[in-house]
């Protein structure tokens, strides 16, 4: 696992597939997304590393239901007592009461997604809190919920308006581009959610997938979610 400074309080954890992201406010933590089943001791390690004391991982928010996103939640709770919040749609599925949605591949995703299989499936996750679009997180001078359908049904993306962040999840990605996010149960929903993000017009956009976007943010991913949307228009 790699450990990246995006900014002086946020911090990218870059696992072999996906990654997650820890926030800091003064000595409190909040993780976004968790990375795979087996690493929550790589992840209790890194927090050491920078100083900081794991025990004041306060919450850990899933940004949706995928294993390579929830895998280490559970584990990391237990440790250090954290808060685990979800979305109402995805936290039967995070909880293992219901399996995780199946996506509509393009054919150039079919490869991609048989790689992520390859993930550890994450154990059955406690969820302590259930939260809707708007709703305040409680970090980051002011973090909220921005329901972001597509992906799954409960994903979303959390704005920290105050300092012009946003986490994106799975809804948008950095792979060779920044481009929307793969394997996704409604694309057009998926759009959608996409141009809502960009909206938002953030100066730090963190993904789920690829290198964060610090220059020219707002720019970059307003272009994108229009270019990805006349695509979908010319295809019909």
């Amino acid at each position: 696992m790699d450990l990246v400074e995006v900014l002086p309080r946020l911090h990218l954890l870059r696992f072999p597939i996906g990654q997650a992201y820890l926030w800091r406010d003064g000595d409190e933590l909040t993780l976004i997304d968790a990375g795979h089943a087996d690493s929550a001791t790589a992840i209790g390690a890194a927090i050491r590393g920078l100083g900081l004391d794991p025990h004041r991982l306060s919450r850990i928010v899933l940004t949706h239901c995928h294993r390579d996103h929830v895998g280490a939640a559970e584990e990391l709770a237990g440790l250090y007592g954290t808060e685990i919040i979800a979305h109402r749609l995805d936290a039967p599925v995070v909880r293992g009461l219901a399996p995780a949605p199946e996506p509509v591949l393009l054919d150039w995703e079919i490869p991609l997604y048989e790689h992520g299989l390859t993930v550890p499936v994450a154990p059955p996750t406690r969820v302590d809190r259930e939260v809707e679009d708007g709703d305040e997180l409680g970090f980051g001078d002011g973090a909220f919920v921005v329901h972001s359908p597509g992906h799954t049904d409960g994903s979303i993306a959390v704005h920290l308006p105050r300092h012009g962040v946003l986490f994106t999840g799975d809804a948008v990605a950095a792979v060779g581009q920044v481009m929307l996010g793969v394997f996704n149960t409604d694309r057009r929903r998926a759009l959608a959610s996409y141009r809502r993000l960009a909206a938002l017009a953030p100066t730090t956009v963190c993904f789920g997938h690829g290198d964060p976007l610090t220059e020219d943010a707002a720019k970059v991913l307003r272009a994108s979610a229009d270019r990805d949307s006349g695509l979908e228009v010319d295809h019909g």
